[in-house]
């Protein structure tokens, strides 16, 4: 391994001759960025590596802080079907979060945002573009309530809610949770501090409980549709026994690539 491509293992998910998914950690880099050091371990470094001679293609991309299923594409064609599928709309995304406070159990998030830029990294992007259509449908899968006070509540209350947004805008989920006051735990941009406190310092959580658990599309070599699940990752396990969630949400069960129903 050479230091660009440092020796961390790789969660494969899915492998064949055209693409493969990966179960990308919290913390990791799916592509080099101005924003770490040149050395910073990051997906396709470690892909590159896996695959000697091939030029492995971005097809979409997870926030640094956040975990799950990621898809790259092996050869420039395939890259390039799958990212028409995205903008058609057609890929199927599921994420699970945990949040403050409870959600109504179902409801459909349909509120624009307006374009992230960072000058450094798109020099010509235009801090004053229209709002784009974002649309994040959610249910509520669990609640629990820690008698731990916060505020003026003498309990601190939250929600493990599975979110399939249709859009795919920076920081979608995590803003549009915001917006409807049930941020999520462990965002230090758009969540609250005294609950991401709660967490690191009761539950040893110190990360963005947001994961990428699921990915439905169509093979663009086979045309088969494609389900591919994530899990959550055995950090957050631990922390969802510690929630009372295990019994009621199996994740442990839920990893792996079958063919969509």
């Amino acid at each position: 391994m050479t230091e660009e491509s440092p020796a961390l293992p790789l969660n494969i998910l899915y492998e064949d001759e055209h693409l493969v998914a990966v179960h990308k950690p919290a913390g990791l880099l799916v592509h080099p960025s101005w924003i770490a050091p040149a050395r910073t371990p990051n997906l396709v470094a470690m892909l590159r590596e896996r695959y000697p001679g091939e030029k492995v293609h971005t097809v979409h991309r997870l926030d640094r802080a956040t975990s799950g299923v990621i898809l790259f594409a092996r050869e420039k064609t395939v890259g390039q079907h799958l990212q028409q599928q995205f903008m058609d709309r057609k890929v199927k995304k599921t994420y699970l979060c945990v949040v403050r406070g409870w959600t109504d159990e179902a409801d459909v998030i349909d509120y624009a945002l307006k374009p992230i830029h960072d000058k450094r990294e798109d020099p010509r992007a235009n801090p004053d573009k229209d709002p784009q259509d974002a649309v994040s449908a959610y249910r509520r899968i669990a609640t629990v309530s820690l008698p731990i006070p916060v505020g003026r509540y003498p309990e601190a209350r939250y929600s493990l809610v599975e979110v399939k947004p249709t859009t795919g805008r920076k920081h979608q989920i995590r803003r549009h949770m915001k917006h409807i006051l049930h941020p999520i735990v462990g965002d230090t941009k758009h969540g609250e501090g005294r609950h991401n406190r709660l967490f690191r310092e009761n539950l040893d959580s110190h990360r963005l409980l947001l994961m990428a658990t699921e990915i439905e599309f169509e093979h663009p070599v086979s045309g088969q549709m494609l389900r591919i699940e994530a899990g959550v990752g055995e950090d957050i396990e631990r922390l969802f026994g510690k929630l009372g969630w295990l019994e009621g949400y199996p994740v442990a069960s839920r990893v792996g690539a079958r063919p969509a129903e």
